[in-house]
């Protein structure tokens, strides 16, 4: 709404003085609620900014949402008709509710995410919860924009580490053990081949040869393999399912052995394949190296596999848009998989949403000596955290168990999503499971602040006095309120969910700060019918905004 008032006062003076780049500010608090720096167009025009006020004052002066301009220090302030601007805000959350901020730019189009991609037969580790929140909370934020999203997890199983897990359970694994404890006997196994491959690098060879055979389609080779996938995917779904995370496709590297053949045969009928010390390349010109197709012995390559998955995701799915959620260091990778596309003459419109590590006090996690932080674990210890603090805060509160879960597991989540993604971030329990800070257990106690107030209250909409909105502890927050729309599009624009995270922060403060400063249960009613509205409306937008990046609101806590 803010947004629109903005564009709309800008493209009214662009357009009568003929002119581009009008800028429409918001000043800070106790300041006008609007204003337009005057200064470069008086220099432009070489007169005075009191002149260009003049100018644009005349233009401006009877547009209704305007109350009164006035001229300061070379801006032109522009105070709202604040009354009717809140009530239709506020209105309109009351009415639309948690559909508020949907909008229609992408009706008809489609876009194909690419994220989470664990490996098979590893772990669900730490550091794959990037890739997961990240891409379920852009999934929701492209939803509320509208577009149909197709939410795909390219699980990694494939590949010559499956030759190591095969030899390492034909020679030290007991079906029993990993009967009981698939995951974890795995992850075993596949640490000790590491450790015996520097007794015995033989082994090596071994893995190699036995993963040739399971290309091959080996009858014994493949019954592990589809054993190892089906025991991981338990795992995974156990995860998937506390983290709120879904998918549309679980289809993981090997879908697409039967495809590449045909990529590697269009590649040589467009000319772009050549040989370079025995390995097809396709040379990307001077700005990228060239990418690797099939090694000396013939075999293809990951790069080969993420050409035949885009063709077939746009060929399938008839996709507009793809983006693939994956870490900083796969950065080169996928400008090259752009590259060999557009080369093909395809031209897709693809992006890659990169993000920085997960540190454990500062170093990076390892599987393959061992130190490995499983998510499920750090899940526990978060929601034992958040059980513990319940207790003290709320003995007598219903439903622990599954409160401390929602704060445990929406502590984790908001952690990574407040942050720009492609930094790395420290993982600290500690400090996400806190009530207070940019926290998610800061934002879920707010909206439970909020709920208890409703609850003891009952609100009429058709009796309230607006003309509290005009006060500025009110319409500061209220205007914030209306810049919702604007920020989920911008978050879709520049793929950011932490836009949202740290936007809903700014609303929970703007509450709790106006909380300590106002009674809300007045005993006025129109006054109270008002404050009732002006609460619920921002309940309403701050659990929006926890949905939206795949946290749970609660009711109490």
């Amino acid at each position: 709404m803010i947004e629109a008032i903005k564009q709309q006062l800008k493209d009214q003076l662009e357009q009568h003085f003929n002119v581009q780049g009008i800028v429409v500010e918001e000043p800070k608090k106790g300041l006008a609620d609007l204003a337009i720096p005057l200064f470069a167009y008086a220099k432009l025009w070489k007169v005075s900014p009191m002149v260009v006020y003049k100018q644009f004052e005349e233009i401006l002066t009877n547009n209704i949402v305007i109350e009164k301009i006035e001229f300061t220090n070379g801006f032109l302030n522009i105070y709202l008709n604040r009354g009717p601007l809140a009530n239709k805000i506020l209105s309109m959350i009351h009415e639309q509710k948690d559909a508020y901020g949907n909008q229609e730019l992408g009706i008809g189009q489609t876009v194909a995410m690419d994220y989470s991609s664990p490996n098979i037969a590893k772990s669900f580790g730490v550091g794959h919860l990037r890739s997961t929140v990240i891409g379920n909370a852009l999934k929701n934020i492209y939803k509320k924009m509208g577009y149909k999203v197709v939410s795909i997890n390219h699980l990694g199983d494939w590949g010559t580490q499956f030759g190591k897990m095969i030899v390492a359970y034909q020679k030290w694994g007991n079906e029993a053990a990993v009967t009981k404890n698939p995951i974890a006997e795995m992850q075993k196994l596949y640490v000790r081949f590491h450790d015996e491959v520097a007794i015995d690098p033989t082994l090596e060879q071994q893995a190699r040869d036995v993963f040739k055979a399971l290309e091959e389609n080996d009858e014994t080779y493949t019954k592990l393999w589809t054993w190892f996938k089906d025991e991981s995917m338990k795992e995974f779904e156990e995860m998937y399912e506390l983290l709120g995370v879904e998918f549309d496709y679980n289809t993981g590297e090997s879908f697409y052995n039967d495809k590449m053949d045909a990529v590697v045969e269009e590649l040589e009928q467009k000319h772009l394949l050549k040989i370079d010390d025995g390995a097809t390349i396709v040379d990307l010109g001077e700005d990228l190296p060239p990418a690797l197709i099939k090694r000396t012995d013939g075999a293809t390559l990951y790069m080969t596999r993420d050409v035949a998955a885009l063709l077939y995701r746009h060929n399938t799915y008839q996709t507009n848009h793809v983006l693939y959620v994956v870490g900083n260091e796969q950065i080169l990778h996928f400008k090259q998989l752009k590259a060999i596309t557009d080369l093909m003459g395809y031209n897709f419109n693809v992006d890659h949403i990169n993000f920085g590590l997960v540190l454990i006090d500062g170093k990076k996690m390892s599987t393959r000596g061992g130190k490995f932080k499983r998510l499920e674990d750090v899940i526990n210890q978060a929601i034992q955290g958040a059980k513990e603090a319940i207790e003290s805060k709320n003995p007598n509160l219903k439903n622990q168990d599954e409160v401390a879960k929602a704060v445990g597991i929406g502590a984790i989540i908001f952690n990574d999503l407040k942050n720009e993604k492609h930094l790395d971030i420290d993982f600290n329990l500690e400090n996400m499971l806190k009530f207070e800070g940019q926290t998610g257990p800061y934002l879920q106690y707010s909206s439970v602040r909020i709920a208890s107030i409703l609850r003891d209250n009952t609100l009429d909409i058709n009796d309230i006095d607006a003309s509290y909105f005009k006060e500025d502890d009110y319409f500061e927050i209220i205007k914030l309120l209306g810049q919702f729309p604007h920020i989920i599009s911008k978050a879709m624009e520049n793929n950011a969910p932490n836009l949202i995270a740290r936007y809903i922060i700014s609303l929970a403060q703007g509450f709790n700060s106006f909380y300590g400063k106002h009674r809300i249960n007045v005993e006025e009613t129109k006054h109270l019918n008002a404050n009732l509205l002006f609460v619920e409306s921002i309940r309403t937008v701050i659990n929006e905004g926890l949905r939206i990046l795949g946290i749970q609101s609660l009711n109490e806590m």
